[in-house]
């Protein structure tokens, strides 16, 4: 692949709801481009970018690939992105090093949940977006209706840029707003298409929307609105210059109608990418930090400067190759051979091999420009959300933020001593995919791993199956209970041991008041008169805490109370710190039992996103499993759900609601607080611990 000055460089993201086509549509760009002879195919897993086995077998993109193509003399790379909610952080990290979004709505269903979600990130990212309605060979395409209701989402600025003129099975033909001609494509799928004049019913449409598309540039302008004052019109090269900026500034956001299955309308979105979309260095910064500190710079790019920064946003592992680090140069230009600094540990790197990627195929280039993206084959100390920078130049890129998990499962190896390798196996697949967590729980000992939803911890799990030859079995996370107490109580125990030779004796009172909800534990120390030694008291509070934390009822960490020691007795020979320690956790035992004990579970605040028809089944869901609704605010033909819900009702939400809104619902959750478990629950929960415990003895 030939090398391109950055200003001939365009870096689009195509992102969209599931099954909307983006995977479909990149063939067809690779089509048009000439990159590609044929458009691949779902089903039978001969798509360009869904090329690994788990994306061909269950067929939706999994991870974002790079596709990288020469279109008009500029190079075109391509992220095309998964449409599934599970693989949302490659969505996001595609955001980041992208100047452009092309967000694709179907034709029949429009603006879905997913559409709306990686809108906001497109938005929080300030991506510029062009939007594209596919699919309009379906029977019951509606472009205008799709329009109107993006526009009602996301707002008056989004133009008509084209507009069908024959939708439905037979469409091949539409309306060019920009420049005003009629296009009527090939439906040979070669993507070749004729401009002529619009015909006489279409005239008044054509007018009217190519005046609202000028109206709407020259507002984004105070120049251009002046000139428009002025003239009542824009010349082609000020309508060209102020679209262009217009979109760099998400001051408008272009809607096209195509069919990607058919390569109907795809060049000529292309084209509008290359005249008009954002190059990566023309008015553009970049916002780092000096490394180390919290001080912020700005990285202007610059391709023939001295000092160069690269950000590695995904990190796959190919066959036969092992890691690949796909980066964005932000400054400078890398070179092959080049030795480099990951900013973000300190350690030296040095890039030999470095590809422009199409898919799986592998182009070796020896120089990357700023503005490009690339990979580079395997760096040893570098992961995803590194900086590398050349030497002396400290500069960190802001890592990328990753959603917090909604799932999590806890992991088992299925043979004897592999431990350490699903340990090892597990930290290297969080580095390259921080949208994939892995923690030991303290409490529990289990080793947990936390991801978007049961099919990207499956898809994980699989990954370490095959890369690292282990096997786990997947099961629901112990809940972390807590245990503490309703009523005040009052006892007191005396240890006596006499075994021959010196025994042990320790007498203690005690009283056990419960505190308020989060005030954790507390110890106060009232004996008076030396009755008990002040060196055994320690040993009081050490023998309690130790209880604490394993539980009385059961096997749950206890909480929010307060012991008084006021009283007690010792023997000059017998008594000792372990005669105490023994006393007071038997004297903590007996007042637990007497303060009415209780278990307190954790409860998660979920917001569940949905379509408004399936509302009502998404609430009953929640009330059957115990959550309890807060509220609900309507977002156009969507219902956000806020309610409380405890986490021992979570494990497989995410598959459950999928099930329930046919895949297009989606949630977010975030840890509440604690609430008492009810007395039936917590009835079933006392008598599976004691049963385990009876069998463990």
């Amino acid at each position: 692949m030939k090398e391109f000055t950055p200003d001939k460089i365009r870096n689009v993201a195509l992102i969209g709801h599931g099954s909307s086509g983006k995977t479909i549509l990149a063939d067809a760009m690779l089509m048009a481009s000439g990159a590609a002879t044929r458009i691949g195919s779902i089903v039978d897993g001969s798509t360009v970018s869904d090329y690994h086995s788990d994306e061909i077998d269950r067929q939706i993109s999994i991870n974002s690939t790079l596709l990288s193509t020469e279109f008009m003399n500029h190079k075109l790379n391509i992220l095309d992105t998964p449409g599934y909610n599970d693989f949302i952080g490659d969505v996001i990290s595609s955001l980041r090093v992208v100047d452009s979004a092309l967000l694709v709505l179907k034709a029949v269903e429009g603006v879905e949940v997913g559409s709306e979600l990686v809108w906001r990130y497109a938005a929080e990212a300030k991506v510029p977006v062009v939007i594209a309605v596919n699919k309009m060979d379906n029977e019951h395409a509606d472009f205008d209706r799709v329009y109107e209701e993006a526009k009602a989402r996301f707002g008056p600025d989004l133009i008509i840029a084209q507009f069908p003129v024959n939708k439905g099975p037979n469409f091949n033909a539409c309306i060019d707003v920009v420049r005003k001609k009629l296009m009527t494509f090939s439906t040979d799928g070669s993507g070749k298409y004729t401009e002529s004049e619009v015909p006489a019913e279409f005239t008044d449409r054509i007018e009217a929307e190519h005046q609202a598309m000028l109206e709407k540039v020259a507002e984004s302008s105070e120049d251009l609105l002046e000139k428009f004052f002025e003239n009542g019109t824009l010349s082609d090269d000020e309508l060209a210059l102020g679209f262009k900026m217009a979109i760099r500034d998400r001051k408008i956001f272009p809607i096209f109608c195509m069919a990607g299955e058919l390569n109907i309308g795809v060049g000529r979105m292309m084209e509008f990418f290359i005249n008009y979309g954002p190059d990566p260095i023309t008015g553009c910064s970049c916002e780092a930090l000096k490394s180390g500190t919290e001080e912020t710079l700005e990285i202007t790019p610059d391709a023939n400067g001295n000092q160069v920064a690269a950000f590695v946003f995904k990190t796959i592992s190919e066959p036969h190759v092992g890691e690949l680090s796909l980066f964005r140069v932000y400054n400078g230009t890398v070179s092959a051979g080049s030795d480099m600094v990951n900013q973000t540990n300190g350690k030296s790197e040095r890039l030999n091999q470095m590809y422009a990627l199409r898919g799986k195929e592998r182009f070796e280039v020896s120089k990357v420009p700023v503005g490009d993206i690339a990979a580079v084959v395997k760096l040893k100390d570098t992961h995803t959300n590194n900086t590398l920078s050349s030497k002396g130049y400290e500069v960190q890129i802001p890592p990328i933020a990753f959603p917090e998990p909604v799932m999590s499962s806890a992991v088992k190896s299925k043979a004897k001593g592999d431990e350490d390798k699903i340990g090892t196996g597990l930290h290297t697949l969080h580095e390259e995919d921080p949208a994939f967590q892995v923690k030991v729980d303290s409490e529990t000992g289990e080793t947990i791993v936390l991801g978007q939803g049961e099919i990207h911890i499956n898809v994980m799990t699989r990954r370490l199956k095959e890369r690292f030859g282990v096997e786990v079995d997947l099961f629901p996370p112990k809940i972390p209970y807590r245990e503490t107490i309703r009523k005040h109580a009052d006892v007191s125990y005396r240890h006596k041991k006499q075994t021959g030779g010196a025994g042990q004796y320790a007498e203690v009172y005690i009283k056990l008041d419960p505190q308020p909800r989060g005030e954790g534990y507390e110890f106060a120390d009232n004996i008076v008169g030396g009755v008990i030694s002040g060196r055994f008291i320690p040993a009081v509070d050490k023998g309690i805490q130790e209880l604490m934390s394993r539980g009385v009822v059961a096997g749950c960490k206890m909480v929010d109370l307060k012991v008084t020691l006021y009283d007690g007795s010792q023997h000059t020979v017998d008594s000792n710190e372990m005669a105490f320690k023994v006393a007071a956790q038997q004297a903590f035992r007996k007042a637990v039992s007497d303060a009415k004990p209780m278990l307190l579970e954790p409860i998660y605040d979920i917001t569940v996103t949905v379509p408004d028809e399936f509302m009502g089944d998404v609430m009953g869901d929640i009330s059957t499993h115990r959550g309890k609704i807060q509220g609900m605010d309507a977002e156009g033909p969507f219902q956000v759900i806020r309610a409380k819900v405890p986490l021992s009702e979570l494990y497989n939400y995410a598959t459950r609601l999928r099930s329930i809104t046919q895949g297009r619902g989606i949630y977010r959750r975030a840890f509440s607080n604690y609430e008492e478990v009810p007395n039936d629950v917590q009835e079933k929960i006392v008598a599976e611990y004691k049963a385990a415990k009876e069998e463990d003895n």
